[in-house]
């Protein structure tokens, strides 16, 4: 006869479920969720972890990690980053088809991928293809071997590796997607407007924050939207803008979402933290594409979450390594673009979201339930039911952490959270019943699968 797995038992005092916020037992069995029943439901004799009055929330599904790796390790890698989403409470990311070496727009290069990340990974990792020019041929045999969708620049990238596509390329393309009923994800920037507020800059100081914010106008976003709803209404391909910054062009989403468009979009915690006004001069770590915006503008964007138009928050975790920050030299414009927030996701969103009176299920929506629907992977990920895997977050959310170079675990230690102290501290995070970080501490390091 088959051996039956063991109960084990969570409980809290406040579970956050779909339903709200409750006293529950969490039964698991086997890795996933068998129930989820009243708190004094515990079989004698059952293994119980009892967490008192913190919160659990299911695992955090963040899509939009950069892990780099193979080729760019030196920048993040598969181990570091995991481990960091590890104890930030993440249990399952997706990685960016680009920055690695080769990017993750052939079946080869997706082989290649697999291949390094595998034996590495503390948390689940799934994984994005890339649209670039002249792939296409590629995306039917990508989706049969596992990648979860795909994401395109219309805007350079940054690296030579992946190059950005226009409106002839990204047509056909999305024809593709549709008929594979994968969704693509958009850097939504186009560079005319770019370009032009560039060459009106001539010789302004690249050390003042100002300078590269005025490079990276409202317009870019705007114009690309306005692109990528036209092509989603023309193939109607699942279409998804990444890390969305400009509130001028929050009114085209709303657009879309009443035209009943398979069009979504998300928003990063650092464009829901920090403002332009605070960024100083010199302070390259803040610098990320599309840019970190006024405080009205953040505002703006906390609404249209509340509204529903935006409708996820995932990190865009884009580190590399030190000196390509030109952290001596304080250059904007030299400076790579990316923010590192991977760890710290959960606790910066519930600072700012707490402030505004929002509650713990609003965070689920955004950063579990969301991502997880984005990635198809509901019903697996994202919500803490009967089925679900058993990814668990304890989280003290009454508690206060101060971001210290020795709490982060990426790779590198740049990161604009640094010397911050925001709300929340990952208690415990389980992947599939294994406790995997407590308290800071990564406890197992190659229990992730690759989905």
């Amino acid at each position: 006869m088959p051996v039956t797995e063991p109960l084990f038992v969570v409980r809290s005092q406040r579970v956050v479920t779909g339903g709200g916020i409750a006293p529950a037992a969490i039964h698991v069995r086997g890795g996933k969720i068998e129930r989820v029943a009243a708190w004094d439901d515990v079989p004698a004799g059952t293994r119980l972890d009892d967490v008192g009055e913190l919160a659990v929330l299911p695992g955090i599904v963040d899509t939009h990690v950069h892990l780099n790796e193979p080729g760019r390790t030196e920048w993040e890698g598969f181990a570091t980053a995991t481990r960091a989403a590890a104890v930030g409470g993440v249990t399952t990311l997706v990685d960016m088809p680009l920055n690695s070496i080769p990017p993750t727009t052939t079946r080869e290069a997706f082989a290649a991928k697999r291949a390094a990340a595998k034996g590495q990974c503390s948390v689940d990792v799934g994984f994005w293809g890339g649209v670039v020019p002249g792939n296409q041929r590629e995306l039917a045999g990508l989706v049969t071997d596992g990648v979860r969708g795909f994401k395109c620049f219309l805007v350079d990238s940054g690296v030579a590796e992946f190059g950005w596509v226009g409106e002839t390329e990204l047509a056909p393309a999305m024809q593709i997607l549709a008929g594979l009923g994968a969704p693509l994800l958009v850097h939504a920037e186009v560079a005319g407007p770019i370009d032009a507020a560039t060459a009106r800059l001539g010789d302004a100081d690249p050390r003042r924050y100002a300078t590269y914010l005025a490079s990276r106008p409202p317009a870019a976003e705007e114009q690309a939207i306005e692109l990528v709803m036209r092509l989603c209404r023309s193939t109607g391909a699942r279409t998804h803008i990444v890390h969305h910054s400009a509130a001028t062009a929050i009114p085209l989403l709303r657009a879309a979402r009443a035209e009943g468009l398979p069009l979504t979009a998300e928003t990063c915690p650092h464009y829901l933290h920090f403002t332009a006004e605070q960024i100083p001069d010199g302070a390259t770590p803040f610098k990320c594409a599309p840019p970190i915006r006024d405080a009205a503008n953040r505002e703006a964007l906390w609404a249209a979450l509340a509204e529903g138009v935006l409708e996820l928050v995932a990190s865009d975790h884009s580190p590399c390594s030190p000196s390509l920050k030109a952290l001596e030299a304080g250059d904007f414009i030299d400076a790579w673009g990316g923010v590192a927030g991977l760890q710290l996701a959960l606790p910066i969103v519930w600072t700012e979201a707490s402030r505004r009176g929002h509650t713990l299920v609003d965070v689920v929506r955004w950063m579990c339930a969301g991502p997880a629907r984005l990635a198809r992977l509901t019903g697996t990920k994202g919500a803490i039911a009967a089925g679900y895997d058993a990814d668990l977050v304890v989280f003290a959310d009454t508690e206060y952490t101060r971001i210290t170079p020795e709490l982060v675990q990426h790779r590198h230690k740049v990161t604009p959270y640094a010397g911050e102290t925001v709300r929340g501290a990952i208690a415990a995070t389980y992947l599939r019943g294994h406790k995997i970080a407590e308290r800071g501490l990564s406890l197992a390091t190659d229990l992730g699968a690759l989905i």
